[in-house]
């Protein structure tokens, strides 16, 4: 069975660090990976406004030509050692439908493989990026009111984002779905929220979708478990869904991350 990481970021991600992409892909070749897939952040789309403090969420778009050149000069420099994927992880953004769709008829034909994740929320008229920081978190339960209704419309939104028309190169993977559990230690909710999963994993089945499945929640100290949980993948491969292992790697020492904890 080959090894793959379907999850990682790159010194293109203006968040993450400044580790080489030889860096990540030594690492992993060290590792015994057979397969990569780079998903760094995809511009965010048209019109919309980042929330978070540096406006760091997603890659430039004069950045996205030299991403795609530089991993094409990758595969052919490392084709015998191991495959590495283009991709990105695209945000869903409720409301910017059309703009990120947008985006991935732009670039949609460079890509090899890629993922849909929800890190904004809307509510009240307010953006907000709910795995930033446990006090953005504490914030917004001040906002919707409990844990609970911040859970609530994080998983409502995981299933929009599944049943969105975002055209021809809509990611086939879905990133990291209880991320909503990130602060969990912290701010925990008083349902699992079984109905909600449940519903996201049929949308996700009927539609052929994978999961990301993904080991930084493992490593996060407030969390404790991988996005989703084992229990929720067991779920997932019942119905048939692929789950694809993601490390969600900021940094080359981030390959592999969380994969000890995990059921893969």
């Amino acid at each position: 069975m080959k090894k793959v990481d379907g999850h990682i970021h790159t010194p293109f991600c203006p968040h993450g660090s400044m580790d080489s992409f030889h860096e990540y892909i030594e690492r992993a070749i060290a590792l015994r990976y057979s397969q990569l897939t780079f998903t760094e952040h995809a511009p965010l789309p048209r019109g919309f406004v980042d929330t978070t403090p540096d406006q760091d969420s997603g890659m430039a778009e004069d950045d996205v030509p030299l991403y795609f050149e530089t991993l094409e000069e990758l595969k052919e420099t490392y084709k015998h050692r191991i495959t590495i994927l283009s991709g990105l992880e695209v945000d869903y953004i409720e409301g910017f439908e059309d703009e990120t769709a947008d985006i991935l008829n732009k670039w949609g034909g460079r890509l090899d493989d890629s993922i849909l994740s929800v890190h904004f929320l809307h509510y009240k008229n307010k953006w907000d990026c709910l795995d930033f920081s446990p006090d953005v978190f504490q914030e917004m339960i001040g906002l919707y009111g409990s844990a609970d209704e911040i859970y609530r419309h994080y998983y409502r939104t995981v299933l929009k984002s599944i049943e969105a028309d975002l055209g021809p190169f809509k990611p086939k993977r879905i990133g990291h779905i209880t991320l909503v559990k990130k602060f969990q230690k912290l701010y925990h909710a008083s349902s699992p929220f079984n109905k909600e999963i449940q519903w996201i994993l049929e949308a996700a089945a009927s539609r052929g979708l994978e999961l990301d499945y993904n080991g930084a929640g493992v490593i996060k100290p407030h969390c404790g478990e991988s996005y989703p949980p084992e229990e929720v993948i067991e779920q997932a491969r019942k119905l048939g869904i692929k789950t694809v292992y993601g490390s969600d790697a900021h940094s080359a020492a981030g390959i592999g991350q969380g994969r000890h904890a995990m059921k893969l």
